[in-house]
């Protein structure tokens, strides 16, 4: 079994971390290998492995996406670096957080003969897309498609991040360890796969565990910019505490309107909160005191993740958020996975895809998003790793 960082990322940060140098492509990130191969500085001639990404570059998620995107370019670069016989091209597809959408991009992407496919980023989207890679033997690896739909029945997709069962089991264990008889509320979307999985396996663990839950309110899409309904029903309940399964647009409205009314419970997110800092019109004040269950936090002081906040910033001016490490770990365990199998650019999509089934849930892999442990995959493509609470803290993700 291999290890990640451990054996390869010494080697690794030596190098210059460029997500912005080379040929810029119509989608921005940077293109540093030809359909032909790539010739490293001792001259040797090694085959291109073609990587798909599909995520949301713009609209309400695109936060998300290209956070994704640029992360996985600066990986691919790094490795890249390396020379040796393993190569990378990155290909970058928009799907706007749309599944048909998503579908679209899936197909373009397999007009450029991709051959592995990071993503999609968002749950919905890959619901859609993944029943066309299990056809078409397209090896996936999502980094934060966390559906546990997305993986079922599906022996060719993998997932970097925990799924949402985990989320919702977690947030509800966290809670119970670290407040005192909360008087729990919960915001969810109903007609999103991702808010909706979270929100029931959360409700079942808080049914187990006798914590009281006071209020439910729900929203859709075209009822997602004004809350005062529910968290005036909330703060009438007594929920001192809201749990929100939800993206970061919305949970951006439901803080400034609970501001707004003076209601001041502790709010509590998952993964989708991720990005709530840089929330287009929002005042990131109001984020302090916020609890997230994430698996990566920027401020981390281990050498691995200064070295990538280091060059994400560097090349984007930017802080990456979980999805961007998400990602960035994602094109390492692929690489991982293709030195394991053995397997060849040259090869077809199918043969590189079953070989990676294989090796799969033998590879061992310590990375960003695993909290120094490291990450392993069942047969079924769940990843185990425990996800960890962070609560913002003067702007900034700190361990409580």
């Amino acid at each position: 079994m291999k290890k990640f960082l451990s054996l390869c990322m010494a080697a690794v940060m030596v190098f210059a971390l460029v997500a912005c140098g080379g040929n810029t492509t119509n989608n921005g990130t940077s293109g540093n290998s030809s359909n032909g191969g790539s010739t490293d500085d001792a001259g040797s001639t090694a085959a291109t492995f073609k990587i798909g990404v599909i995520g949301p570059q713009t609209g309400d998620a695109a936060i998300y996406g290209t956070h994704v995107a640029w992360a996985s370019q600066i990986a691919v670069d790094e490795i890249n670096a390396l020379g040796g016989d393993i190569q990378f091209e990155l290909m970058v597809e928009d799907d706007v957080n749309d599944a048909e959408t998503s579908v679209n991009a899936y197909n373009a992407l397999m007009d450029d003969e991709m051959q592995l496919l990071v993503g999609t980023v968002t749950t919905t989207p890959a619901l859609s897309v993944v029943p066309l890679t299990y056809e078409d033997r397209v090896f996936t690896l999502t980094p934060s498609a966390s559906g546990d739909d997305v993986i079922e029945n599906n022996d060719n997709v993998f997932q970097i991040c925990f799924t949402d069962s985990n989320q919702g089991t977690r947030s509800a264990q966290y809670i119970d360890e670290n407040f005192e008889n909360p008087q729990i509320g919960i915001i969810y979307k109903n007609d999103d796969q991702y808010s909706q999985g979270i929100r029931d396996n959360f409700v079942a663990e808080a049914e187990t565990r006798g914590l009281s839950i006071v209020y439910e309110g729900t929203f859709n899409n075209s009822s997602s910019t004004d809350f005062n309904v529910q968290l005036t029903a909330a703060q009438a309940a007594g929920a001192d505490l809201l749990f929100l399964p939800i993206y970061y647009t919305p949970a951006s409205v439901i803080l400034t309107q609970a501001n707004a009314m003076g209601y001041a419970p502790t709010f509590f997110g998952v993964d989708g909160m991720d990005g709530i800092l840089t929330a287009e019109g929002f005042d990131a004040s109001l984020a302090e005191g916020v609890y997230l269950l994430t698996p990566f936090a920027a401020d981390a002081e281990d050498e691995a993740t200064q070295s990538f906040v280091s060059a994400f910033q560097e090349a984007h001016g930017e802080i990456p958020n979980q999805f961007g490490a998400d990602a960035y770990d994602a094109v390492y365990v692929l690489y991982e996975a293709i030195q394991a199998a053995g397997v060849t650019a040259d090869m077809s999509t199918e043969e590189i895809c079953d070989a990676l089934i294989d090796v799969m849930p033998t590879l061992s892999v310590v990375g960003l998003t695993s909290a120094g442990s490291a990450m392993t995959w069942d047969e079924n493509g769940a990843v185990s790793k425990d996800p960890t609470a962070v609560i913002i803290e003067n702007g900034t993700y700190v361990t409580p």
